[in-house]
């Protein structure tokens, strides 16, 4: 479970700053440069990556080995 938590909040993560980045031009050269609502769809998935992190380490901290 573990795992699969942070594997996914990960990719969430990086796509997330990648959505980000390109809606805020920063990265151009896509249909989603300089558009508001990926920039908005990016920084969403980001931090819900960063939950899925956070969630991830605390599920690791609270069991035991």
């Amino acid at each position: 479970m573990r795992l699969t938590l942070r594997i996914v909040g990960g990719l969430l993560l990086f796509v997330g700053t990648v959505w980000f980045l390109q809606g805020i031009n920063v990265l151009p050269g896509s249909f989603m440069s300089g558009q508001p609502r990926w920039a908005v769809n990016g920084g969403i998935a980001a931090l819900v990556g960063i939950v899925l992190l956070i969630v991830a380490s605390r599920l690791q901290r609270s069991s035991p080995r």
